[in-house]
């Protein structure tokens, strides 16, 4: 399985090097780099995904066992987080909050489209879409109403509820994914120049995205409480596909699937987990260092996983 490693993970990786090699040598700035991600951000990527939701077969895609085994993984990603910053590191709520967030949040976007693509070629990403509809608002509901909880204890739930929504529908990608639906069970037909229009931008979008990561890492520095960076790690880029391969080998989960789920859930936290800590204002050291340490350390834990999904 050597061959996964070369074929599938370093060209991926390669040009998350390049992107951060090239800001990191000044060819670009971090204002052009800011300027790339906020095209594949807010725009390519959110007609990836709404050309792909408006597509995807849903009585096929949204198989309970496979939201269940991604999802239930994820929660107790996140309860286990809040529960070890507070008891073990001695952290406060807010600061618990979001390094529970870095355990939940993996880079299923930037990182499990295209690998998952390179692996299993691109008719096996219907697991994918699958999981991306429901990522953003899943896990920026449970940060979010966590966040918002314990900031406003004592406070009314209509106040709670306002602030978990204005969140939630402020991003764009969660617009792309609900106009995406619509479309979809509409069964409204997306004119040929439309959509020839969508693909050469979605041409763009994950290469353009990749890139721009790599940029963004420059800006982050392992700094911190490492004990609380490699346990956030762990967390993410281990123990959550391990409970995602649990919960889909309990649940007799469809191949494909299953390995969507699995590598999905073996990404490294996304830099989402520096915008929520950034929001609130809270643990941004280890949310940034959490985000570049587990990028790293993946191309060796994606490998792993890969090897494991091809005995299974």
């Amino acid at each position: 399985m050597f061959e996964s490693l070369i074929e599938v993970i370093l060209p991926v990786f390669l040009v998350i090097g390049a992107g951060y090699a090239t800001t990191r040598g000044g060819y670009f700035n971090f204002a052009q780099i800011d300027g790339l991600m906020k095209f594949t951000q807010g725009f390519a990527i959110p007609c990836l995904l709404f050309r792909a939701i408006a597509h995807i077969d849903l009585a096929e895609s949204f198989d309970p066992r496979l939201l269940g085994s991604f999802y239930g993984g994820a929660a107790i990603c996140f309860f286990a987080g809040l529960a070890v910053a507070r008891t073990l590191f001695k952290r406060d709520w807010e600061d618990s909050v979001v390094i529970a967030f870095g355990c939940l949040f993996s880079n299923s976007v930037l990182l499990g489209l295209p690998i998952t693509e390179r692996a299993f070629g691109p008719d096996n990403l219907t697991g994918n879409y699958a999981i991306i509809a429901f990522h953003s608002p899943f896990c920026y509901g449970l940060g979010v109403t966590a966040m918002e909880i314990v900031r406003n204890r004592g406070k009314s739930p209509f106040v709670m509820a306002g602030s978990v929504l204005k969140a939630m529908f402020k991003n764009v990608l969660i617009i792309g994914i609900i106009l995406g639906f619509i479309v979809n069970v509409s069964g409204l037909p997306i004119p040929v120049v439309a959509e020839d229009a969508l693909d050469l931008i979605i041409r763009a979008a994950l290469p353009c995205a990749l890139f721009a990561l790599g940029g963004v890492l420059v800006q982050y520095k392992p700094e911190g409480d490492m004990r609380t960076i490699l346990f956030v790690c762990f967390m993410s880029i281990m123990m959550h596909p391990a409970l995602v391969y649990l919960f889909g080998t309990m649940t007799s989960l469809k191949q494909d699937l299953f390995r969507s789920a699995v590598l999905n859930a073996a990404m490294a936290p996304g830099f989402n987990v520096y915008i929520f800590a950034n929001i609130y204002g809270r643990a941004k050291r280890v949310a940034a260092s959490s985000v570049l340490v587990a990028t790293g350390a993946s191309v060796f834990t994606i490998w792993l996983w890969l090897i494991i999904l091809g005995s299974h």
